[in-house]
Parts: C-alpha cells; structure tokens; sequence
C-alpha cells in the first residue's frame, strides 16, 4: 500500500469553503463594531490634547485656549499654535461644539466646559472642570 503526504485537492476545498463561511460572518460585526472604536478613540485623542494644552499653558507661563470647530480643533497660546482634524483619523466622528476652554498658567481653566463628540454608535462627553481637570 502507497503512503502519500500531504493534502488532497477535496480537503483543501472543504477547508476553503468553511473559512470563507466563518469571515462572512466575521465582517458584519466588525464593521458594526467600528463606529463605536472610532468614537471611544476620537474621544480618548481629544481628552489627551486637552490636556497637552494644560500642560502647555505651565510650560509656557501664557493662556493657552482650544478652539473647537465641527471638524476638529486649534490649541493656540503665546508662541505655540497646533491644529487638529478628528475627521480624518477617526471618519465620522463630529464636534458639534463651538467655542472651548481656556487654560491659565497655573493649570486652571476659566470655566467648566464639555465637548460632545457623536457619530453613528452615540456620544461620548468629555468635560473640563474649572481647576483645569479633564475626564
């Protein structure tokens, strides 16, 4: 009796057929799960900058303010100066929000603020209290 190695043409088949049933049903809910990532991202990116510009407003002994638009956002204070756009590495995500806080150089802000970011999975609310803390 002749011992062969190796896969016939029928298992090979059948194992391609059962992985492509597996990634058809894998797509949807991947593709279901992406807006709410890219949200809890946008959010955890806007949070982080806000308080980039905390820390730039002690550095720099100045007022450091951020501006928010409908497609991202400026820091701006004394010689720095940084724009960002969350439209282009998170798609979909939107700040309705206009306006922003201000940082003083002691790393307080002027007045309590909150940005609510949205897309297509809900809101995420990120909140700027007056002694300057962002959560």
């Amino acid at each position: 009796m002749k011992h062969s190695k190796g896969f016939t043409m029928i298992e090979l088949i059948v194992t391609l057929a059962v992985l492509a049933i597996l990634v058809a049903i894998a797509i949807p809910t991947y593709n279901g799960l992406m807006p709410r990532y890219r949200l809890n991202g946008a959010a955890r990116q806007v949070a982080t900058d806000l308080m980039k510009a905390r820390m730039q407003a002690v550095k720099l002994s100045t007022n450091v303010t951020v501006t928010f638009t409908t497609t991202g956002y400026t820091i701006s204070g004394g010689s720095y100066s940084e724009t960002f756009n969350i439209q282009s590495q998170y798609p979909g995500v939107s700040i309705p929000t206009t306006g922003g806080p201000q940082f003083h150089p002691r790393g307080t802000a002027a007045s309590t603020f909150t940005v609510t970011l949205t897309n297509s999975s809900g809101s995420k609310d990120i909140e700027v209290n007056i002694a300057g803390r962002v959560k």
